[in-house]
């Protein structure tokens, strides 16, 4: 079963879409202020991955798991390990593969590019009946899954990048 909200002939992406992302945040932080940045990475969460986050709240934490396998085994360069418990998924994101392409190419990542994870995901898990958190950033980092109520995302958990 596909887990993902697009499909692809290929079995992995282009890594240079990682220039267009990192040149978007900017641009939405630039634009709108970081509240306006939260709020469109919120509303993306909620609507752009409405189809996904119903396979996650009909189909629990294996489907989150399931989603973040296929996810990761499409991106090019990731260095991920995914871990299913029947009341926790744990995703150790030991290479983040855009911070490192983006800084393999010599590129600035935008400071809020690890906020992306939180915000985007923490959406889709409350629509999805869940709770998650992150922590760590700028390259590296853990992402938690559980049901709703069990995770709360401590204030400073994420880094900036730099």
């Amino acid at each position: 079963m596909k887990h993902l909200p697009y499909q692809d002939s290929k079995p992995q992406g282009a890594a240079d879409f990682y220039f267009a992302i990192n040149a978007t945040f900017r641009f939405m932080v630039q634009r709108f202020g970081h509240d306006g940045f939260v709020r469109w990475l919120r509303e993306m969460g909620r609507d752009y991955f409405a189809t996904v986050n119903r396979q996650w709240r009909d189909g629990g934490l294996p489907a989150v798991a399931a989603y973040w396998r296929e996810f990761f085994d499409a991106e090019p360069g990731a260095d991920v390990d995914v871990h299913e418990e029947p009341a926790l998924v744990t995703i150790r994101v030991h290479r983040c593969p855009a911070i490192a392409h983006l800084r393999g190419a010599g590129r600035t990542v935008a400071k809020e590019f690890c906020e992306h994870c939180y915000f985007l995901n923490q959406s889709r898990a409350e629509e999805s009946l869940l709770s998650m958190t992150v922590e760590g950033g700028n390259g590296a980092c853990v992402h938690r899954y559980a049901p709703r109520g069990v995770l709360v995302q401590g204030a400073g958990k994420i880094r900036e990048v730099v």
